[in-house]
């Protein structure tokens, strides 16, 4: 066959393909290609990828155009694992497989579909599967130091310590609440390290795009931040719990009357929760059908889900089954924890799970869950608060008694 020949055959081939791929959908065969890397999450060479392509599409396709948009999308969304094969960024063919979990350690607790276990959260997390976790929602040892050993016994003793023990106000009991004022900056770079060490110990037992949501304070956030951050997860935004405690807004102390139109810090009437994603290559529709994970649950169809929520201090009927210094309110926790399943399936993980709050409001959404505590006292405590907890009618309405400093929005702690 002459040079001339050969040349129009392929022109008329090319010509062919071109109307062939003029009636084709926009992205149909990006789509394919991802749809196929999501079903078989391996390396493959280009005219495996082709022929499956070519047999979800029915159509022709030439290999030069699957090899050139592979190309064209590494490393961004592909990785050249040798000459002519690819797989998708971020797998290793089948132990990125979601695997049951495998662990040395007995929970102290089954109840439901709750599991609470009585270890050091960096020892439970070692033990786990990797990609077993769909999200973390929980409110750490942010300030570390008020939960050390020492400062926990000063605080059931109610002793001195960092633990600020209020007198009551106004008629209302106030919580006990850490002092992070008091932190130096040593103290500020052990949070910063803390976090760092965690948010690594947590990313490989997450699947790719489970979110991460952190209770954290105002006066600390941005060092945990941007710890997380460092450590490999994407940052999301923040969720932003409107409540206003008794802390800050105080005069200066020992001076009240000689400064009385002055505070020295602001008064508190909100709690940001730092939210997280793990990384995930490709499209969030991809990671959905594979991992369940990427997005966020509605409220409802119509509605979505908000970074910002209305709450109130804990009621004392509440802590009467929980007594723990930092216990949120099941009528915050319930929507927040129901939010991290975009799919309402899948392992929501506490690793500070104190007195199991965020486990007793993925057990009343009907979540399976995990929760790590390494205190004995709080495990105790949370084995018998998590059933009547998740069992606990809540009060959706907002305190609509007014207060001195706040508005009926922002409820008194």
């Amino acid at each position: 066959m002459s040079l001339a020949k050969r040349r129009l055959d392929v022109y008329a081939l090319r010509m062919q393909q071109r109307r062939n791929g003029a009636r084709r959908k926009p992205g149909e065969v990006r789509d394919a290609i991802f749809e196929f890397f999501s079903d078989a999450p391996r390396a493959a060479t280009v005219s495996e990828i082709r022929q499956a392509v070519a047999q979800q599409i029915k159509g022709q396709l030439s290999e030069s155009s699957v090899r050139s948009y592979l190309r064209l999308n590494t490393p961004h969304n592909f990785e050249r694992t040798a000459h002519g094969t690819y797989r998708l960024r971020g797998t290793n063919g089948d132990a990125d497989r979601e695997a049951p979990l495998t662990s040395h350690f007995t929970p102290t607790l089954v109840y439901r579909q709750c599991k609470l276990y009585h270890a050091d959260c960096f020892d439970w997390l070692a033990s786990q599967s990797h990609n077993s976790i769909h999200a973390i929602v929980t409110d750490p040892p942010y300030g570390l130091l008020e939960y050390s050993p020492e400062q926990q016994q000063k605080l059931r003793c109610r002793k001195g310590g960092v633990w600020r023990i209020p007198p009551s106000f106004d008629g209302h009991v106030r919580s006990p609440l850490p002092r992070f004022t008091i932190l130096d900056d040593r103290d500020i770079e052990r949070i910063y390290q803390f976090f760092l060490r965690w948010g690594k110990a947590c990313l490989p037992v997450l699947v790719p795009g489970a979110h991460v949501a952190v209770a954290s304070n105002p006066l600390v956030s941005y060092r945990v931040s941007a710890a997380l951050a460092d450590a490999g997860f994407e940052r999301r935004g923040e969720i932003i719990r409107l409540v206003m405690t008794l802390r800050g807004g105080d005069r200066p102390k020992n001076a009240h009357e000689e400064f009385a139109g002055v505070s020295v810090m602001a008064r508190s009437m909100w709690e940001p929760w730092l939210l997280f994603r793990k990384r995930f290559s490709g499209r969030v529709q991809d990671n959905l059908r594979r991992w369940g994970t990427g997005g966020l649950r509605r409220p409802s169809e119509g509605k979505p889900f908000g970074d910002v929520i209305a709450s109130h201090p804990t009621r004392p009927k509440e802590r009467k089954i929980a007594n723990h210094p930092s216990l949120k309110p099941q009528s915050f926790l319930r929507p927040l924890v129901r939010a991290m399943l975009p799919l309402g399936k899948g392992i929501v993980l506490d690793p500070f799970a104190g007195s199991g709050s965020t486990l007793a409001a993925a057990e009343a959404v009907n979540y399976d869950s995990i929760g790590v505590e390494n205190d004995p006292v709080f495990v105790k405590l949370a084995c018998s608060a998590i059933p009547r907890l998740s069992e606990f009618t809540t009060d959706s309405r907002v305190d609509d008694k007014p207060s001195s400093g706040g508005t009926s929005l922002f409820p008194l702690d």
